[in-house]
């Protein structure tokens, strides 16, 4: 095999608690380690909330029980990501009383 291949890897998940989950953006666990191309992001409390990836604009609105998949590599001809140190940032619609939101991250690597 060619050492120019990439494996699929993934960091571990992040959590954040429905008590944790406040009016203004929380960062949803550490920053990442590696460059992201795929993120499944869940909400498993039970109301809709805001998600950001720079802790400002509200860019994702997911229902109570929602999830997304976001596919960063747009261009399979250029290296597009989520740069190392960046994070995911979750903030309340209403109030949750229950569950947490969960965060996947992938990326490639040559080991």
């Amino acid at each position: 095999m060619s050492s120019s291949l990439s494996k699929f890897r993934c960091e571990a998940v992040k959590t954040l608690a429905f008590g944790s989950i406040v009016a203004g953006y929380t960062k949803i666990g550490a920053s990442y380690a590696h460059p992201i191309s795929k993120i499944f992001i869940v909400n498993s409390t039970d109301v809709a909330l805001y998600f950001s990836l720079d802790a400002v604009l509200d860019q994702i609105v997911l229902p109570a029980g929602g999830f997304i998949m976001l596919d960063i590599t747009i261009d399979p001809t250029t290296p597009d990501y989520i740069p190392v140190g960046d994070s995911i940032y979750v903030k309340r619609l209403g109030v949750p009383t229950s569950g947490s939101v969960y965060v996947s991250a992938f990326y490639g690597s040559n080991r």
